[in-house]
């Protein structure tokens, strides 16, 4: 019988499966260094474009921070606008009633009392003056009593003192001043 020697041919076949193998696998290590690559620049990517929302999200924000600030100097300055309206407005109704106040006193001073002074602070009223006799600083209480302008007559002090050959009574009343509002007036 003939003898073959089968050596050199599983040789030659272990040789090429091996360079097989050595490509598949350089092929292999190639394909996932691409891969790696490939996610690497995809991600980069992402990052990136993450990076710039959030620059845009923040000049947004230093936007609405700038924003925000000038609406409260607004609010702010709103309500300083709306105080003095308010105040202007109160000052409106109250014109008259300085008006109303003179005219009461006028009409309710008793004969034989005459005013120094008068000033107000709130509705408070100073009355200063000197009468012919301490009974007529009574009329003038009786009279602040019965005004519709004026309300609690309160005497702080009457001094009789000799002036020449008359005595006189120098006082000081303080009354409360009311407001129109009773009266249905208004003031546009």
């Amino acid at each position: 019988m003939p003898s073959i020697n089968l050596l050199p041919w599983r040789e030659e076949e272990r040789k090429r499966r091996q360079r097989e193998f050595g490509v598949a696998t350089a092929g292999a290590v190639v394909a996932a260094v691409g891969v790696v690559v490939a996610a690497m620049f995809f991600y980069s990517q992402m990052i990136d474009d993450q990076k710039s929302r959030n620059q845009r999200l923040t000049e947004e924000i230093v936007e609405l921070e700038k924003s925000i600030t000038e609406i409260d100097g607004l609010e702010r300055q709103k309500e300083r606008l709306l105080a003095r309206m308010e105040i202007i407005e109160q000052l409106q109704k109250s014109r008259p009633e300085v008006v109303h106040l003179f005219d009461e006193v006028a009409r309710r001073l008793p004969e034989g009392v005459y005013l120094d002074g008068m000033k107000q602070i709130g509705t408070r009223v100073e009355i200063r003056g000197i009468a012919q006799s301490s009974t007529r600083v009574s009329a003038l209480m009786r009279q602040v009593d019965a005004s519709e302008w004026m309300t609690d007559p309160e005497v702080q002090r009457v001094e009789t003192r000799q002036s020449g050959g008359a005595r006189q009574a120098e006082f000081v009343v303080y009354v409360k001043q009311t407001s129109s509002g009773d009266d249905g007036e208004t003031m546009q």
